[in-house]
């Protein structure tokens, strides 16, 4: 019988909004594809260069958002030992590590736009699109920093819909001014293009941050004021989770860099398919992920209390639902195969090899699903040591050989997805026998 009680309810409660705040952030990047990807001139080129600035703004955000995690996982730990009073000076530590190490990355990386999207074959008018677009969005990462760190506090209190809140609102403003800015006013607002849209989502984040830092002094007892000004007690532990996160997120990040340089390395109509692809499969995965945010909050809450069968009936629920939620995205995608290419270009290049690759992304999705929900419930244990060793395995023994055969055979950028595919079978597999393993082992204690 189960020390605490677990309800569908309770899930659903952090889930569904989990939801909605996780799919803000990948809205906002398929609006600025299929805005641009409407623009009269230079349609593909365009497309190109947000796709890949897309891809490295990606790699680095989630790379610094396992602060957010490891955050969450402190808090939610806490909350179930009963010791949250013990937290409150380490927040804001945490949240302002966040902005300095924003700041400090915009200052790195703007001066060295064109050599780092160099690197992703990147080159003429593609390169000196991606420099721009990415000079204007990268002054938002202390920003979006801040907001994650916050957003991890509310997760870790077993609340999502304050995240939700601020992300609607942030992403409700990203479209209007995408529009607005892309294509502009005649007579009034000029049309600036490539970047319209980057000055859109620079507002976004701002109005984003602004109202997590409401619902933080209106909805919270923590605030961003520095009163002790020695390391608190926990900022090692979650340092240590942090590092070990971004290691298991640099995997990740090869993966996808990767990807997109293989993509280049085909021809530009391919690496504007690939961006497409790759945001329809990131929209797919941060609104599974809400199941996962449930799993996190509530695991590591459960973990604290020693509560096994609350965390089996966890497991189980949310992945019941999860993949549920996949499979319903999955036969709607089937429904409308011809349909949503066109949502974001007319370009016959792009939209024939659109139909020659999208089964593919579709059909990973309830795969996708298990091993974002295992990896939700992992993090909120603070298993980040083993999520780093199982990425980077699986990285380096199943992705990249995948991608290289395939590429070999000459699948071109089918070789991208179908690597993507296993290295997510991969995921879901191990991390569905460790968790009955742990779960087991808590039984016999």
């Amino acid at each position: 019988m189960p020390k605490q009680s677990i309800t569908v309810k309770d899930i659903l409660k952090l889930a569904i909004p989990a939801i909605i705040a996780g799919i803000a952030e990948p809205v906002i990047s398929i609006t600025d594809l299929a805005v641009i990807g409407r623009m009269e001139n230079g349609a593909v080129v365009a497309l190109s260069a947000v796709g890949l600035v897309g891809s490295f703004l990606s790699a680095i955000i989630w790379t610094l958002a396992q602060t957010k995690t490891s955050i969450s996982s402190i808090i939610s730990n806490a909350l179930g030992e009963d010791r949250l009073d013990s937290t409150k000076e380490l927040v804001p530590q945490v949240i302002w590590i966040n902005i300095v190490a924003g700041s400090l990355i915009y200052l790195i990386t703007a001066p060295l736009a064109e050599w780092i999207f160099t690197l992703y074959q990147a080159e003429g008018d593609v390169l000196k699109q991606a420099v721009t677009y990415y000079q204007i969005r990268a002054i938002g990462f202390p920003m979006t920093l801040c907001a994650f760190a916050l957003f991890g506090l509310f997760r870790g209190l077993q609340n999502t819909s304050w995240a939700m809140t601020a992300s609607l609102i942030g992403a409700a403003i990203n479209v209007v001014l995408d529009i607005i800015l892309v294509h502009g006013i005649p007579e009034i607002i000029p049309a600036m293009g490539i970047e319209g849209a980057a000055y859109a989502s620079l507002v976004a984040q701002f109005s984003l941050m602004c109202i997590a830092i409401y619902f933080l002094y209106k909805k919270t007892g923590f605030s961003l004021a520095l009163k002790l000004w020695k390391p608190h007690e926990k900022l090692g532990k979650h340092l240590s989770l942090t590092a070990n996160f971004f290691l298991r997120t640099a995997a990740i990040n090869i993966a996808i860099y990767l990807s997109y340089r293989f993509a280049n390395g085909y021809s530009t109509s391919a690496a504007a398919t690939h961006a497409i692809l790759m945001n329809i499969w990131l929209f797919f995965s941060f609104f599974i992920d809400g199941f996962a945010n449930a799993g996190n909050a509530i695991g590591g809450r459960l973990l604290g209390s020693r509560d096994a069968g609350g965390l089996r009936y966890l497991a189980k629920t949310t992945l019941l639902y999860g993949v549920g939620v996949a499979v319903i995205l999955s036969l709607g995608c089937f429904a409308l195969y011809d349909q949503i290419p066109l949502f974001f270009t007319d370009e016959a290049p792009v939209l024939e090899m659109m139909s020659a690759t999208f089964w593919i992304v579709i059909l990973m999705q309830p795969v996708n699903a298990v091993a974002f929900v295992y990896d939700g419930i992992f993090k909120g244990w603070g298993e980040a040591v083993y999520l780093r060793n199982l990425l980077i395995f699986l990285t380096i023994f199943v992705f990249i050989p995948t991608i290289y055969i395939a590429d070999y055979l000459d699948w071109k950028l089918k070789a991208v997805w179908v690597a993507f595919f296993l290295w997510m079978v991969g995921r879901s597999a191990v991390l569905h026998f460790k968790f009955y393993n742990k779960v087991s082992a808590i039984e016999e204690q």
